[in-house]
């Protein structure tokens, strides 16, 4: 378990966080909740629904469909954040590839936030937009090889 203290530094250090107002991180640092997950685990599937963000203090997790490894996401990066506002499935697997803790921000409490401080929905929009660039631009690599 990490302190509130550590909560607010780590949360402030999220690139979705960065240019938010401290007391809206103070907010959100502490609404979330913390969870481990031992190595080798599926955090969830492609197809599961979901409605919550994960945030990565400590560990790495691998970003696939199937045997396919998109993506890897370390200390300090967020993942999940597509089912926050489409109520889709998700669009691929999340495994650990270590012991991982990570801090969970639900659907509602979003929802709660963005109608208190509306830039943190402007700062997704931003990540979401270049995670798609960086898979474009795997995939034209993997098309021109």
């Amino acid at each position: 378990m990490i302190t509130t203290v550590e909560r607010l530094i780590f949360v402030r250090r999220v690139s979705i966080f960065q240019e938010l107002r401290d007391d809206f991180i103070v907010r959100l640092a502490v609404v979330m909740d913390e969870v481990s997950f031992p190595a080798k685990h599926t955090i969830f599937t492609r197809g599961q629904e979901g409605q919550s963000l994960y945030i990565l203090v400590s560990g790495q997790v691998k970003v696939h469909i199937g045997e396919k490894q998109l993506a890897k996401f370390q200390r300090g990066e967020s993942f999940g954040e597509m089912s926050l506002f489409d109520a889709e499935p998700r669009s691929a697997s999340i495994t650990t590839l270590e012991p991982c803790d990570c801090l969970i921000l639900t659907q509602d409490q979003l929802y709660d936030a963005i109608e208190e401080t509306p830039e943190i929905a402007v700062n997704i929009i931003r990540m979401l937009s270049r995670r798609i660039r960086d898979l474009n631009s795997k995939i034209d690599d993997m098309s021109n090889r």
